[in-house]
């Protein structure tokens, strides 16, 4: 079999164009028999995994290879979504809960679906969290070595049956057994645990309700949403949008964010609704919104969930242990944590980085400036439960999202924060500019330099290379991104995207701190010009990329 570029791209995952793994022969089967053969054999045979996707083009007939790959491959049982639909959180939820290997999850997460879009798939371990790099590296090392794939090619499951179907297969002694579960109920049983649904459903019905608008963008957070926050929860049937999921997710990026959730944003700037929240493709990641439009960005988000955790009966009874973020996550939630007493864990990108934390019992709670927060009730990161942390909180406060917001800058400060994305550039020049990036800053005569731009100065205090030492194991993670710390405790980072599948993409993010509630109202941009300024100004990324600007600004 001829080999194929089949690398991970990070948490045991393969995102590449759709069009690579629909017409590029054996590109899938080559990847998934690497993925099933990481798994150790004596582990292997029989047991049970779980497979779930977010809906997107090519879904069902990449489950079809899944299944006759994992019967062929000593897997005693499947347990799938019903119609293949289950979230990411979903996934790990029902891993840990039937103490599966592992999962298999066929998404791409935010980027746009569809067969000019993208398409993946990705491991997650026996914790229920993104495979560890090690796991990764092995999945690779087979795939650039691997001769042969094996496969029941007439194996046919029913996903829109629930219940259990079972094979006899040659050469094997039990059935090959596959269960269709639906694919809401086992994840909503937890949340039972976590929350006082009681709180919220008070929130949400009678005479005072909140008024909510929730948009699915056409992904797999539709059946969840309807049930969870409709149903059990009370909130009308029409506070949820685009609930039903569709192959390209109804010709939009699936992406929560200002930039693509504009239905929600424009339904959100009427003032008739009090909170909005939209999720991505694979229900991980979430955005909140306010009366007016009001927008919490995702690193503020994360520290009043922090600060509100004793809103929520799960943290009650197990207690909060310490926090972990994400290194270019801003520095709010470490405000959070002083006044709490508790260690922050600062990481590479990626999930996968906080399961040992959580595994450990160092962490409770976690988050990403790209809109993932979660905590140890599972190992990834959670939309939904961010939602409702949140209503949990306006439960409890009985103020507005904003009145929330700006109460916390006025105990804590205010962290200006944006994060300016440079997408599909040329890879090679991508790296280029990283690596010349890298000599300037890391270099002794960048140390202590000042930058004036109009009235500020900006004095540098630290600069390097960001790497990380898992506390739990020692594993040392290097080339992280690049960091500029000003003494004033503003932050540049500099941050070559992992998750891109052909071409690359620069993140640049700036961030910083005001403590005087007076100057809290400013534009995040206007705030921090000066420090895009110097960015620019270091990286030339306009001048050796051709661009005006970035692609996406969040």
């Amino acid at each position: 079999m001829r080999k194929l570029e089949t690398r991970p791209t990070g948490g045991g995952g393969l995102r590449r164009p759709t069009g690579l793994f629909e017409g590029q022969r054996n590109y899938l089967p080559n990847f998934v028999q690497s993925l099933l053969s990481s798994i150790d054999l004596r582990d292997r045979q029989g047991c049970t995994m779980v497979v779930g996707s977010d809906g997107r083009y090519f879904s069902r007939a990449a489950i079809d290879v899944v299944v006759q790959m994992a019967a062929a491959n000593g897997i005693g049982r499947l347990v799938i979504g019903q119609n293949g639909i289950l979230s990411t959180p979903a996934v790990s939820c029902i891993i840990r809960k039937i103490k599966a290997a592992g999962g298999i999850i066929l998404t791409a997460s935010h980027s746009p679906g569809g067969p000019g879009g993208e398409f993946g798939v990705k491991f997650n371990v026996s914790n229920g969290g993104p495979a560890p790099d090690v796991v990764s590296d092995k999945i690779y090392q087979i795939s650039k070595t691997l001769e042969e794939y094996t496969i029941c090619p007439d194996l046919r499951v029913d996903l829109s049956r629930l219940g259990r179907q079972e094979f006899d297969l040659e050469n094997k002694f039990k059935p090959f057994r596959v269960e269709i579960v639906d694919s809401v109920d086992i994840y909503l049983s937890l949340l039972r645990n976590v929350f006082d649904f009681n709180a919220i459903r008070s929130l949400l019905t009678g005479p005072n309700q909140l008024k909510i608008r929730i948009d699915a963008m056409n992904g797999v957070m539709g059946p969840y949403v309807r049930k969870i926050l409709c149903d059990e929860l009370g909130a009308p049937a029409n506070s949820a949008i685009n609930c039903i999921p569709l192959e390209d997710f109804g010709g939009h990026p699936p992406d929560p964010n200002l930039t693509y959730a504009t239905t929600l944003l424009e339904a959100m700037r009427g003032g008739e609704y009090g909170f909005g929240a939209a999720f991505d493709a694979d229900g991980d990641r979430y955005m909140i919104l306010g009366q007016n439009g009001f927008f919490v960005n995702a690193s503020d988000s994360l520290a009043i969930i922090a600060a509100h955790l004793s809103c929520i009966p799960y943290f009650r009874q197990m207690g909060v242990r310490g926090f972990g973020r994400s290194m270019p996550t801003s520095t709010a939630l470490d405000k959070v944590a002083k006044s709490m007493k508790v260690p922050v864990y600062e990481t590479p990108t990626g999930w996968r980085f906080f399961s040992s934390l959580m595994d450990s019992g160092r962490c409770s709670l976690c988050g990403e400036e790209s809109f993932g927060t979660g905590s140890d009730h599972i190992r990834e990161k959670d939309g939904l439960w961010a939602v409702l942390v949140w209503l949990s909180i306006l439960a409890a406060r009985k103020q507005s999202v904003e009145e929330i917001v700006r109460d916390h800058w006025t105990k804590f400060g205010r962290h200006y924060y944006c994060r300016f994305d440079y997408e599909a550039l040329d890879p090679r020049t991508a790296y280029f500019i990283m690596r010349d990036l890298e000599a300037l800053i890391t270099d002794k005569s960048f140390s202590h330099q000042q930058f004036a731009v109009g009235n500020n100065i900006y004095s540098v205090e630290k600069t390097d290379s960001f790497e990380y030492m898992d506390p739990v194991d020692g594993t040392v993670t290097k080339r992280q991104g690049l960091r500029i710390i000003f003494s004033n405790a503003s932050r540049l980072i500099f941050r070559l995207s992992a998750s891109s599948s052909v071409r690359g993409t620069i993140r640049i993010y700036a961030e910083s701190y005001e403590k005087d509630p007076s100057k809290h109202d400013k534009e995040p941009q206007a705030v921090l010009s000066p420090l895009i300024a110097i960015a620019l100004k270091i990286s030339q990324i306009h001048e050796r990329t051709g661009r005006k600007g970035p692609t996406v600004i969040t």
